[in-house]
């Protein structure tokens, strides 16, 4: 059996007790196989991204990607694992993305696409950006992240930049929905009762703002899938 969950930092409190269960409970396993026609319908039905209300104090503008592309018939998506070596969410597994830069940047998903393309070397032409998800705010780090939702035309050839990415990988999103794979937590950490949710992959874990917007993503499309089969 492949040992799932990784070595990422994560400061439980002792009060952490377990949440809701998954968005996607009870939907068939051939359900959570999605093609990229499928998410590509349900992405352009999306209401405009919410604000976060969580947005700290001198919080930064941030954006990230969330790259998709369709292997074998359903749809598999890109993240990145960062160094220990990072000023922040050191070792954390991440959707590639950074800081806004206004000198250079002409918005965020400019600064989405332009950090993209220097962490793993995907090329902003290579992009089909089809949504904006929900903004979600971090307390530790104190960003404000737009998350941009990519389509690419098949497996990518990336180059990582070895000074800011330890490694890139892609998970399927039925995968992802596996038994077994996600659980949320309650923690009364930095506010009371606060969801946190973690998806345990083999040898690491996804947790964090990462795991947010993922948890997003997904329930938008589980969401979808049970609408249109009632």
């Amino acid at each position: 059996m492949v040992e799932r969950g990784g070595r990422q930092r994560i400061p439980r409190p002792p009060s952490a007790r377990a949440g809701a269960p998954p968005p996607w409970a009870g939907l068939d396993l051939g359900a959570r196989r999605l093609p990229l026609a499928t998410v590509r319908a349900v992405l352009a039905e999306l209401p405009a991204p919410r604000r976060p209300e969580d947005v700290r104090p001198e919080s930064r503008a941030a954006a990230v990607l969330v790259p998709l592309f369709e292997e074998d018939g359903e749809t598999r998506v890109i993240f990145e694992k960062r160094p220990e070596t990072m000023p922040s969410h050191q070792g954390e597994i991440a959707f590639p993305g950074g800081k806004l830069d206004p000198e250079v940047d002409a918005g965020l998903l400019a600064a989405a696409l332009r950090e993209t393309e220097e962490e793993i070397g995907l090329a902003p032409d290579a992009v089909e950006v089809v949504a904006e998800l929900d903004g979600i705010g971090t307390v530790g780090s104190r960003f404000t992240i737009a998350p941009f939702v990519g389509l690419l035309d098949g497996r990518p050839a990336l180059r990582p930049d070895d000074h800011e990415v330890v490694e890139v990988f892609d998970v399927a999103l039925s995968e992802l929905m596996d038994d077994g794979v996600y659980h949320e937590e309650r923690w009364d950490l930095w506010e009371p009762d606060r969801p946190v949710h973690f998806y345990d992959l083999p040898g690491e874990t996804v947790w964090g703002a990462t795991a947010r917007i993922l948890t997003g993503l997904l329930s938008a499309l589980v969401d979808a899938t049970r609408s249109e089969s009632a």
